[in-house]
């Protein structure tokens, strides 16, 4: 399975965690940016990794910024997208099980790599249960 991952400087080194983790589990992984702790602006990375996960090229993303809030707006902005901003495992199983979520926006200043790692492996291994659920998110979309 091809996971996108995109992070800004606050969000480097969760990133590089979660990469490494990714990697030695056997998943493929393309890495976004940023490179480095030195500032820069998070949408430079959200867009391509949206595109990505739009387009099909990686099955999930993971995006993360220091609170997960900006580079979660920025690639909802994309309209096959459905990130959501996860803190807790609850949190990131209803993404999935309900919303079909297919980026998963994590708050590198609010949580542990630790933490990070269970949302992460909770959202990759969590199915979408359709039904009730599906007809709520064809209605996302603007027209």
């Amino acid at each position: 399975m091809k996971i996108g991952i995109a992070s800004d400087h606050a969000g480097f080194e969760l990133k590089q965690y979660l990469t490494t983790w990714l990697n030695n589990n056997h998943f493929e992984v393309m890495d976004f940016g940023t490179n480095s702790t030195s500032s820069c602006d998070y949408p430079d990375y959200a867009h391509p990794l949206a595109e990505a996960v739009e387009k099909g090229v990686c099955r999930y993303g993971i995006a993360i910024c220091g609170s997960g809030n900006g580079i979660n707006m920025t690639v909802n902005k994309h309209q096959g997208i459905r990130s959501a901003l996860c803190w807790d495992t609850e949190l990131a199983s209803l993404a999935r099980r309900h919303n079909n979520a297919n980026i998963l926006a994590l708050p590198a200043r609010f949580i542990s790599q630790e933490k990070a790692l269970s949302l992460v492996k909770t959202f990759l291994t969590t199915e979408f249960e359709g039904g009730r659920h599906q007809c709520r998110i064809e209605k996302i979309p603007c027209k």
